[in-house]
Order: C-alpha cells, then structure tokens, then sequence
C-alpha cells in the first residue's frame, strides 16, 4: 500500500485538508499521514468548516510535528511551503505544491485551496492506485 505524507508549517490546515481528501477519496488503499514543521496548537477552524461543506470531516485531528521516522516511513512526500525543514531520503517521491495558506482566510478563500487541493488528490490517487 502506498503511503503519503503531507507537510506544512502548521498542519493546521493545507496539509491537514490534503489528508482529509485522500482518506475520505482512497480509504484504505493508501495510508495517509501529515505533520508540520511547527505545528500550531489547533486545526484551523475554516479549513474544517470549509472541508465539512463537502462531506470531509478532519475536526479531530491534532496538528502532528515533523519527525524523520513519518518522512521515511513515507512513499510519497508533499509539502506545502515547510522549506528546508523536511528531511530528504534518496528513492522518496517528493513534490511541493503552491498553495495559498488558509491561515487568518475568509471561508470563500479557503474554499478556492481545499478545491485547488481536492483536483491535485485526484490526480494523486490515479497516479498511485491502479483502477480496476
């Protein structure tokens, strides 16, 4: 099964929203994890306002830090402007999404990035699990 690991300063929104997305879309045919490089004392409340809009409920997930076991315990690493603070493994699949932080956002602007992150899930899972 291949696991994915979402990064972000916080984890308290971006990457916490991206996990939501692909637990709720692939279920158990991958396993999802997320930390922040310095995790926030909450999840943000519009990012999971704006993910319940949809179905998704993340209300009870804890922003996580970082560590090095998450990261090589992972296939596929995304990060979502952490910088240099996500350690580098050789065979680890790496991608950085730009994505705007729903930080101190207004419930439309947080809509427009969990969609923008909803359309790069998708693309994720038809990469990662084979259909039929």
């Amino acid at each position: 099964m291949p696991s994915v690991l979402f990064v972000c300063v916080h984890n308290a929104g971006r990457s916490q929203m991206a996990a939501g997305w692909l637990t709720h879309l692939a279920g158990d045919r991958v396993e999802v994890r997320s930390a922040g490089s310095a995790p926030a004392g909450r999840i943000n409340p519009v990012a999971v306002e704006a993910m319940r809009e949809v179905g998704v409920d993340i209300i009870d997930q804890q922003p996580k830090i970082l560590t090095v076991d998450a990261v090589e315990a992972s296939d596929v690493v995304i990060t979502m402007g952490c910088g240099d603070a996500c350690p580098i493994f050789p065979g680890k699949r790496y991608e950085d999404w730009k994505l705007d932080d729903p930080a101190g956002q207004g419930i439309e602007a947080v809509r427009e990035i969990r969609d923008e992150i909803r359309a790069r899930i998708d693309k994720l899972i038809s990469e990662l699990v084979p259909t039929g």
